[in-house]
This record gives structure tokens, sequence and C-alpha cells, in this order.
């Protein structure tokens, strides 16, 4: 009986081992698993960061060339602007020239008539 019960405990003790040693073996598989889970998540959001910033400077590169077209367009249009009041003021000028000039004209033929 106790040479029986003996050979039931090694028995037990070599399938209680085994157990262990397959559960060892799926415990490392399983943290290599993660590991490599891990790195790829690090890789994933290493190329995620990078393409933000590379967006994030050829956006920062577009905004400033829109800038830089926004303030050209408004010194032409501060210039046209000043040429619009330039034309304004001659037009002014020569209306007036052109009234004295026409005043200039009936006088001197209100005199020829005479």
């Amino acid at each position: 009986q106790l040479h029986l019960t003996m050979s039931e405990k090694n028995e037990l003790t070599k399938s209680l081992e085994m157990v262990q040693k397959e559960l060892q073996e799926k415990e490392s598989e399983m943290k290599r698993e993660i590991s490599e889970y891990k790195d790829r998540l690090l890789q994933a959001e290493k190329e995620h960061q990078d393409a933000l910033t590379e967006a994030n400077r050829k956006n920062e590169v577009e905004i400033e060339a829109c800038q830089d077209k926004i303030n050209s367009l408004e010194h032409f249009i501060s210039s046209q602007k000043l040429e619009i009041e330039h034309l304004k003021s001659n037009k002014e000028e020569l209306n007036n020239s052109l009234k004295e000039a026409n005043l200039t004209l009936g006088e001197l033929l209100k005199t020829k008539v005479r």
C-alpha cells in the first residue's frame, strides 16, 4: 500500500512539475508577446508623433507663406488706394482748370462779340 501511495505521489509530483513547466513556458511566451506588442506600440506612437511633427511643420510653412501673401496684398491695396486718391486729386485739379478755361473762353468770346 505504501509503495502504491509513493508511486502515485511520484506520478503526481511529475505531473505537477510538467504542469508548472508548461505554465512557465506559457508565462515566458506571454511576456515575450507583451514585450513585442509594447515595442510595436512604441514604434507606432513614434511614427504617429513624427507624422504629426511633419504635418505641423508643413502647416507652419504654409501659414507663413499665406501670411506673406496677405501682407503683400495689403501693401498692394494700400498703394492702389494712394494711387486712386492721387488720380482723384488730379481729376479735381483738371476739372477746376477746365472750368477756369471755359470761363476765360466765355469772357474772350463775349469780348470778341462786342
